[in-house]
């Protein structure tokens, strides 16, 4: 719980300093070792040098052979002195010392019990504790111009003095590795900030969230998303996009694919190239149709990416279908809206003048033909179905046309609200091309029959136009058809589409210039037990 409330910053000091300081650990461990090796190498070699030369000279040769000491003892102080050694012994066979630093020495036997082999013209060196101080000896034979050993010479370093010289070393390296954390605390402190700016001052956790959230929403959204960086390369396909590219056929994983070799018509690089959004443009993949909508991804003024939404231009089709359906019924309305606003004006405009016998025979006719109109559809009990068909009587008289509506059984209420919806796009439709069949007929007559058996609605209208040419028959559900202008052709399409969508059948009987009968059979599940 405390690493969570730790700022991003805070950790990489943490962590650069640890490293730091673990590696001038590890560095000072290893070069402190080889330090200490190599000072006590160099110590032994020097002393060993030391004693070959003191062995090699004439004046140590000769007062061994000559017993002479003072002249050994003069030299051996002088090489002591310029070497910077704790002592420079000379032994005869014996033993008997015939220099030291404490003149009082000389004569006396060797102390420290490491000589015994030197003796046997070795050389070696050894730590021991003498009469002044435990020290590192280095022993080498003192030979005559014959060859014979005639004693030894010992060189003595102080183990404290290179204890000494260790110490020293190894402060230094302690000063260069502080010099070394400081200058790694700054360098993470800097390299922190860096980061936190790079990152919008945004912390780990916060920027886990965010991308999180993001790609929780790319996700749940159900248009699919499929996104490019600046050099064209996939970089999001969403879960909507790579079921839509699956029933495509393009099955093969698209991240980090060129999108100029992998859907070469998505117009994605184009937008890269222009950096201006192409929307509700229609794409075609494999037979498939999509409704795609591009963007620029801009960010400081320039262009990183691109994005597109793509969605299966089937499900467009449905909801404006649905659309169509909501249109018709607000047509409807609008109708019937427009009627009793006429009726209003009429009656204001008698009140006005005095008329009120001509008044009230008019708002008598005026009841006489709602209570007819209301009593054509007072069978069919849903009340939006039966609200929509009153606007198409309203609608019908507008136009001149004499719409009767017949119901054979009650039409009970579906508690299905989307077949609901679907009858009105239906009815709407049908109604209003067989209005329009009959405009420029003599006899303006369309006339509706609805009976609810046998779990089936049965749905026939009837009208007294100029019906349909045979060659006209296999071209009118086709969406786009009409021979009624451009913008036209939509209206049978959406019908069949509806009832191909309720599982429903659909039977047209025309007879050129007698009149044309579309009979529609729906499975029909209502609920009888409503009221009226």
């Amino acid at each position: 719980m405390l690493m969570r409330k730790v700022k991003l910053r805070t950790v990489i000091l943490l962590l650069v300093c640890m490293v730091v300081l673990l590696s001038l650990f590890i560095t000072d461990l290893l070069v402190s070792r080889s330090i200490n090796e190599n000072s006590m190498s160099y110590e032994e070699e020097k002393a060993l040098t030391t004693a070959r030369i003191v062995a090699d000279s004439d004046i140590v040769i000769s007062g061994l052979e000559n017993q002479e000491a003072d002249a050994i003892q003069v030299y051996a102080n002088r090489v002591r002195s310029s070497a910077e050694v704790l002592f420079v012994v000379v032994l005869d066979m014996s033993g008997i010392r015939y220099s030291h630093p404490n003149e009082e020495m000389v004569g006396q036997p060797f102390e420290g019990g490491d000589e015994k082999e030197v003796f046997l013209n070795q050389e070696y060196s050894s730590i021991s504790e003498g009469t002044l101080t435990t020290s590192l000896r280095s022993f080498t034979p003192v030979l005559n111009n014959d060859g014979e050993q005639i004693g030894a010479v010992v060189v003595g370093i102080s183990l404290e003095y290179i204890k000494q010289m260790i110490n020293q070393n190894h402060r230094n390296i302690l000063l260069g590795s502080l010099f070394g954390l400081l200058a790694g605390v700054l360098g993470a402190f800097f390299m922190a900030r860096y980061i936190k700016k790079t990152l919008y001052g945004l912390e780990p956790k916060q920027i886990a969230s965010i991308l999180g959230e993001r790609n929780a929403m790319l996700e749940s959204v159900h248009e699919g998303i499929i996104a490019v960086d600046e050099e064209g390369k996939i970089t999001l396909v969403n879960k909507s996009a790579r079921k839509l590219l699956k029933r495509a056929g393009l099955t093969e994983d698209p991240i980090g694919v060129d999108i100029a070799s992998f859907l070469p018509m998505t117009g994605l690089e184009r937008v890269l190239k222009t950096g201006r959004a192409e929307l509700g443009d229609e794409l075609v993949i494999n037979e498939m149709s999509f409704i795609v909508n591009r963007s620029p991804l801009i960010v400081d003024d320039k262009v990183i990416g691109a994005i597109s939404t793509l969605r299966d231009k089937t499900e467009v089709k449905e909801l404006a279908q649905q659309l169509t359906g909501v249109k018709q019924y607000v047509e409807a309305l609008r109708s019937q809206s427009h009627e009793v606003k006429n009726n209003l004006h009429v009656i204001l405009g008698m009140l006005r003048i005095g008329a009120y016998d001509q008044l009230k025979e008019f708002i008598l006719k005026l009841v006489d033909h709602k209570s007819h109109e209301i009593s054509q559809v007072q069978h069919v009990r849903d009340p939006v179905l039966s609200g929509f068909l009153l606007g198409k009587l309203s609608y019908a008289k507008e136009c001149g046309v004499t719409l009767t509506i017949k119901s054979q059984t009650p039409i009970h209420k579906s508690p299905d609200q989307e077949m609901v919806h679907e009858m009105i796009t239906i009815l709407g439709n049908v109604i209003n091309n067989a209005i329009e069949a009959v405009a420029e007929s003599p006899f303006k007559k369309v006339e509706m029959t609805l009976a609810v058996k046998r779990g089936k609605l049965h749905i026939e209208v009837k009208d007294t136009g100029p019906g349909i040419k045979t060659e006209q028959l296999k071209e009118i559900f086709t969406k786009g058809y009409s021979t009624k202008g451009e913008g036209r052709g939509y209206g049978l399409a959406n019908v069949k589409e509806s009832i191909d969508q309720l599982s429903g059948h659909l039977t047209i009987d025309t007879v050129v210039d007698a009149g044309t009968t579309i009979m529609i059979d729906i499975p029909y599940d209502a609920e009888e037990n409503d009221r009226d």
